[in-house]
């Protein structure tokens, strides 16, 4: 006789759109992990800019349609695949990517994109790690190529990505600063490893980061609104500088004779370009920020799968969002 497959309640997108094109479906079967894949049950799921990218039909990759979003999950191993040896039913993890999505109740995913979560850190700050400190890791690592006692200015420190660099950049011996666009995110940015803070909503910021560098200007500058600061950013920028540019909403018009005399350099970065292994080297860079206690996720708003559809409005629309 059949065995009856195990049903969930999954978000499901239809066709590219709004966040109304985000269905919640309570009839959706439960996969089942084959070969190096598990099976995680779902305690938290993070929510990242790039989903409602994709759900709206503009990212450059686009997804079979119907999917379930979401890629940072956090929760339970409930079932692993023959050949994902390295975890067992009970471990509690969390993943950088999902295979069948992670806004549901289980996801599936490849074992080498799931890692261990330690006791100390809770699922939602589990589900707060994946795109947001990979990619910080990507940035500040890999592209910029960092080193001990440069500095670096995170621009648009308070959201996900920006406190990761912070936290990141902290550990690795680097001068911090950041900017905030609200009084609430300046004091979450200095508390998360930051020397100095600015807010970007002011007239004179920039004159005012540039007293404080000094002469030298800033070595590395992690920029997530690329399209209103990538300008600015150029004449801030030290002798070799470089602009890693995480975020971008649109276009701008800039002087690249502004690149010339400093030597600089403009840089994209996208997480999804990391090779297996570099994954794994980020991985251990975080493993240990765990173990230490300085990779600590800061949680903002939290949403019910139910309304899915307002934590993707807020994300872009909400003010200052951590």
């Amino acid at each position: 006789m059949a065995t009856r497959q195990k049903l969930m309640r999954a978000v499901r997108v239809f066709e590219f759109g709004g966040p109304e094109v985000l269905k919640l479906q309570s009839d959706i079967a439960v996969p089942i992990p084959k070969d190096h894949q598990v099976l995680i049950k779902v305690h938290a799921c993070g929510v990242n800019p790039v989903e409602t990218y994709i759900r709206s039909g503009t990212y450059s990759k686009k997804p079979l349609l119907p999917y379930t979003p979401g890629s940072d999950v956090a929760g339970v191993i409930e079932a692993v695949g023959d050949n994902a040896s390295a975890f067992k039913k009970g471990d509690r993890v969390f993943t950088s990517s999902t295979i069948s999505g992670g806004y549901a109740e289980y996801a599936l995913a490849a074992d080498h994109t799931v890692y261990k979560l330690p006791e100390k850190l809770d699922f939602k700050q589990g589900a707060a790690i994946g795109i947001p400190y990979f990619t910080a890791c990507r940035a500040l690592i890999h592209s910029a190529r960092v080193k001990a006692g440069e500095s670096v200015l995170v621009h648009g420190a308070s959201g996900g990505v920006g406190l990761a660099a912070c936290q990141i950049a902290r550990a690795y011996g680097l001068k911090v600063l950041g900017t905030a666009g609200t009084e609430e995110g300046q004091k979450i940015v200095l508390q998360n490893g930051a020397h100095e803070v600015f807010n970007h909503r002011e007239v004179n910021y920039i004159d005012k980061i540039k007293k404080y560098v000094g002469e030298k200007g800033i070595d590395v500058i992690i920029e997530m609104l690329a399209n209103v600061n990538l300008s600015k950013d150029l004449s801030l920028l030290s002798h070799g500088g470089r602009v890693i540019v995480v975020g971008n909403r649109g276009t701008i018009e800039i002087n690249p004779r502004d690149t010339m005399a400093k030597e600089s350099s403009i840089i994209g970065v996208t997480l999804f370009s990391s090779t297996k292994e570099e994954f794994q080297q980020y991985a251990a860079a975080l493993q240990a920020g765990m173990e230490i206690g300085w990779l600590k996720p800061v949680i903002g708003s939290q949403y019910p799968l139910e309304k899915v559809a307002e934590a993707h409005k807020d994300i872009i629309h909400g003010s200052g969002a951590t």
